[in-house]
């Protein structure tokens, strides 16, 4: 897994184009949204700025991604070669998304510490941490899912855009219009009690234990995720 997961690495800082998805656009958006905070402050709240700034790097830097990663490994044959080593199909996968999956968790880390030091810390950091790892496992899962429907890293550009905008769209949403109202189907939609989450932890105001209940909709998509890879997964290029 680990020499799997080292020469990815290697192959993303080799690829302009991914360095642009993973880590330009979601740092210029994030920035945009700290340098802006007091606007978007006023029109919501800190803890909405953070649940944006998390999808918009999980989405672009982490989803798409993986699912480019795993479409362009798969065209080349290299997940056919693979498999005919020791490591399992686990570890393979693991190894190929772990690379983006650490790079994401460190980005999300320094922007959310930069829009601490900038507007204030979070109430409760250790809600917000189970938050971000809940998140990223979710959107794993579905690129999991959506690298299964997905034929090449061109195609990844289509078949990533509803869940990429999707999240962040459900993220706005939330953060904005709260959930008093359409309460159970802002909370089921993907990224609806994470992102609910994210800001009980930023803003404070609601139990632990109250917060802590919206884990269960975000795990869930993570089983549904899953699942669907299970079911849509190819190692090979159709024919």
């Amino acid at each position: 897994m680990f020499p799997i997961a080292r020469g990815e690495l290697i192959q993303i800082f080799r690829n302009r184009s991914v360095l642009i998805n993973s880590f330009v656009v979601p740092v210029v958006v994030s920035a945009f949204f700290i340098y802006q905070h007091d606007v978007f402050s006023r029109l919501a709240s800190l803890g909405y700025i953070a649940a944006v700034v998390l999808f918009t790097v999980c989405a672009f830097g982490l989803y798409a991604s993986a699912v480019t990663t795993l479409a362009a490994r798969r065209q080349n044959l290299f997940l056919k070669r693979l498999r005919s080593t020791a490591a399992g199909d686990a570890g393979i996968l693991t190894g190929l998304v772990l690379p983006v999956t650490a790079l994401a968790l460190v980005q999300v880390a320094m922007i959310l510490t930069v829009l601490g030091v900038v507007t204030g810390r979070p109430d409760n950091i250790a809600l917000l941490v189970v938050a971000v790892l809940a998140t990223v496992a979710m959107m794993v899962g579905l690129g999991l899912a959506t690298a299964g429907l997905t034929n090449s890293p061109e195609h990844a550009q289509v078949t990533t855009l509803p869940v990429s905008l999707g999240v962040i769209a459900v993220a706005s949403w939330i953060g904005i219009t709260g959930t008093e109202d359409l309460t159970l189907l802002k909370r089921l939609l993907p990224g609806g009690s994470a992102t609910e989450l994210v800001i009980n932890a930023w803003n404070g105001g609601v139990p632990v234990s109250e917060s802590l209940l919206l884990l269960a909709p975000t795990l869930a998509w993570v089983v549904v995720a899953v699942a669907l890879a299970f079911r849509l997964f190819r190692w090979e290029p159709r024919r």
